[in-house]
């Protein structure tokens, strides 16, 4: 992993540029907003290891199909998961990395071994 520079932000910066850097941050709220709730980051926790049906996710979290349902929901809705069907059965998968990198990092924060 690199280190990124943040942009620092000045009082002669470009109009276009500083409504770049709004819908930029939008996003990014939008983003850690759907990573923010215990059952969405734990569903996407299972989803980095492969796709899984509603089904199992249920099984895997204890809870009820609503509750897994409407999380899905938010998160196919923010584009962090795909649903596929299969006949009767639905499998979500992440729709990109961005997930798995988020939860690296929140993983070496509050589960790593250090401090």
């Amino acid at each position: 992993m690199h280190a990124m520079t943040l942009p620092v932000l000045s009082p002669d910066i470009s109009e276009d540029e500083m409504d770049r850097i709004a819908k930029n941050a939008a996003e990014a709220s939008n983003f850690l907003k759907a990573l923010s709730h215990e059952g969405r980051l734990m569903i996407l926790c299972h989803l980095v290891t492969g796709e899984k049906s509603v089904t199992e996710l249920e099984e895997l979290l204890s809870a009820r199909q609503a509750a897994v349902s409407q999380q899905l929901s938010r998160l196919r809705l923010e584009g962090l998961v795909v649903p596929r069907r299969d006949g009767k059965a639905i499998y979500y998968r992440l729709a990109d990395d961005r997930p798995r990198r988020m939860l690296d990092l929140v993983y070496e924060m509050f589960c790593g071994d250090t401090p």
